[in-house]
């Protein structure tokens, strides 16, 4: 099936799924866009997490995420960029008037919906870009189901990251469709606060601990 070995599908399978259902910046990022701004918002999110993947399967095929994992120069820098632009979310969300918005739905509001989209699509896409984790996930992971002794080597990259990317779809469409459901508890101002203050200070933490796992 797709060129593999029905051992070999079903064993990526399996462990795209561990490390997909594995809490991190990319859930967080899609489950504070839905709850706070609703579907429409919190499926950009997810879509941006995709185009993200969809980039690193493009620099896997052309042996750029390579070059960058094996220059720790390179990786240092784009764990530091991660970094800061996760704890300048995280420092949107916990300042007072900062932090996303619970959007009610009405007509008026059609232009600041779309606003609200893009931000949860570009904040999602350049989260996902810049985490160490996910160059090291397509380096690490994908070269154990790879055969090279093909002559197909980038037609099995891409389809394990269509695979991947078919998964990731699967798990966080059905998250953030879920999280607008609790949109009517969030109606509440207080209740809104604190999610906007919780999910900033655990961002925060992600790049605290991004940060010691790349530069200690």
């Amino acid at each position: 099936m797709l060129g593999f070995e029905p051992q070999v599908l079903a064993a990526f399978i399996a462990t795209s799924v561990a490390i997909i259902i594995s809490p991190g910046p990319d859930t967080l990022i899609i489950l504070r866009h839905a709850i706070n701004g609703g579907r429409g918002p919190g499926l950009a999110a997810v879509s941006g997490v995709q185009l993200g993947l969809i980039v690193h399967t493009a620099l896997a095929v052309a042996g750029i995420s390579l070059i960058i994992a094996s220059t720790p120069v390179l990786m240092r820098g784009i764990a530091i960029l991660g970094a800061a632009y996760l704890a300048w979310i995280g420092l949107q969300s916990l300042r007072r008037g900062g932090g996303l918005k619970l959007d009610t739905g009405d007509n008026g509001q059609k232009t600041a919906q779309r606003t609200v989209r893009g931000r949860a699509l570009r904040e999602a896409a350049l989260c996902n870009l810049l985490n160490p984790k996910v160059i090291l996930l397509f380096l690490a992971l994908f070269p154990n189901f790879v055969d090279y002794r093909r002559d197909d080597v980038s037609q099995q990259l891409v389809t394990l990251a269509v695979i991947l990317i078919v998964i990731n779809v699967l798990w966080q469409a059905p998250m953030a469709l879920a999280a607008d459901a609790l949109r009517r508890w969030l109606a509440n101002a207080s209740v809104n606060t604190w999610v906007n203050r919780a999910s900033g200070a655990i961002l925060i933490l992600m790049a605290g601990l991004m940060l010691a796992q790349n530069l200690l």
